[in-house]
C-alpha cells in the first residue's frame, strides 16, 4: 500500500511538471513566424570582425521576473505538512484508515492544483506597453533612408555586409533601449495570454500566429523569466511605404520555474508605415537559418 501511494504521488508530480514544461515557452516558442527578411540574417550569420571594437562590454542583464517557485509542488507539500502525510507513510499507512485518508489527500491535492492553475494570473495587474514611443520622433532623429539588400549590390564585400545598415541620424541606442523594454513586456503579455495587448503591437499576420499559440496553451499559466538580454540593431531600411528595423535579441531565459536557463538568439523584424499611422509593430521573428 505504501509503495503504491508513493508511486502515485511521484507520478502526479512528474505529470504536472511535464505539462508545465511542454506548454511554457517564450513569445514565438523559439520558432520562425511572420515576416522573414533575408538581409539581416545574412549579416547576422557572418563571422565577427577581428577589429578591437569586437570586445564591447556586454549589455546589462534584464531584470529577471520574480520567480514563481514550483507551482506544482507547493500544494502537495502544504497538504503533507498540515495533514501528516509524511507520518502516515512512515507508519506504513496506519492500516485501512490510513489508506482511505491518503486517497482523500490525493483527491484534495488534485483539486487544489487545478484551482490554483486556473485562478493564478487572473488578477495580475496589467502594465501597458509604450510602443507609442518605440522609435518615435525622439528616437529617430531622421527618417530611415532607402537601404537595398546587400546581396543586390554588385561587388559588395563581406566587411561591408557585416556593418549594420543604419541611416545617418538614427538614434540606435535609444531605439534599442525601447526594443529591450518591449521585448520584456511582450513576454509578460504572452504569459498572460493578453490578446488585446498583443494585437496592439503586432501586425495582423503575426497576431494570428500568437493567438494560435495562446489557444493551444489554453488555461495553463506560464511565467517566462528573462535572465539576460542583449540587443543589436542589424538594419533600418525603407521599402515602398514601410520602414523596417531588424533587431537581434540574444541572452538566456527560463521558460518554466523548474527548468534550467536556456540560451536564445533570434531576430525580430519590426515595421512602421511611412505615413506614421502607427508606431513600430512586430512583424516577424526569425531563428538561425531562416532565409525566406
Amino acid at each position: 500500500m505504501k509503495k503504491m501511494l508513493t508511486a502515485l504521488i511521484v507520478l502526479a508530480l512528474a505529470s504536472g511538471l511535464m505539462i508545465e514544461a511542454a506548454y511554457a515557452a517564450r513569445l514565438g516558442g523559439g520558432r520562425s513566424m511572420g515576416t522573414q527578411r533575408l538581409a539581416p540574417m545574412q549579416r547576422r550569420a557572418l563571422p565577427p570582425a577581428a577589429a578591437p571594437q569586437q570586445a564591447k562590454p556586454a549589455a546589462p542583464a534584464a531584470q529577471p521576473a520574480q520567480p514563481a517557485g514550483n507551482r506544482w509542488l507547493g500544494p502537495l507539500a502544504g497538504l503533507a505538512a498540515g495533514l501528516g502525510l509524511g507520518w502516515l507513510l512512515g507508519q506504513g499507512g496506519a492500516g485501512a484508515f490510513g489508506g482511505v485518508l491518503l486517497m482523500a489527500l490525493l483527491a484534495i491535492a488534485a483539486v487544489a492544483l487545478l484551482s490554483r492553475l486556473f485562478a493564478k494570473g487572473r488578477d495580475q495587474p496589467v502594465r501597458r506597453m509604450s510602443y507609442a514611443d518605440f522609435g518615435g520622433s525622439e528616437t529617430a532623429a531622421a527618417p530611415p533612408e532607402q537601404a537595398p539588400l546587400p546581396g543586390s549590390i554588385p561587388g559588395a564585400t563581406v566587411e561591408a555586409m557585416r556593418e549594420p545598415k543604419i541611416p545617418a541620424g538614427f538614434d540606435a541606442a535609444a531605439f534599442l533601449e525601447h526594443a529591450k523594454r518591449n521585448f520584456l513586456q511582450l513576454q509578460e503579455a504572452n504569459d498572460r495570454a493578453d490578446l488585446a495587448e498583443l494585437r496592439e503591437v503586432t501586425t495582423g499576420a503575426m497576431f494570428e500566429s500568437l493567438k494560435e499559440d495562446a489557444a493551444a496553451r489554453g488555461a495553463r499559466q506560464q511565467q517566462t523569466e528573462v535572465i539576460a538580454l542583449n540587443a543589436e540593431l542589424l538594419e533600418v531600411a525603407t521599402e515602398a511605404d514601410r520602414h523596417w528595423a531588424s533587431v537581434r535579441f540574444s541572452g538566456s531565459v527560463r521558460e518554466a520555474p523548474s527548468a534550467a536557463p536556456e540560451p536564445f538568439d533570434e531576430v525580430w523584424n519590426l515595421q512602421k508605415p511611412v505615413n506614421g499611422q502607427s508606431g513600430w509593430l512586430l512583424a516577424g521573428i526569425q531563428q538561425p537559418g531562416a532565409d525566406r
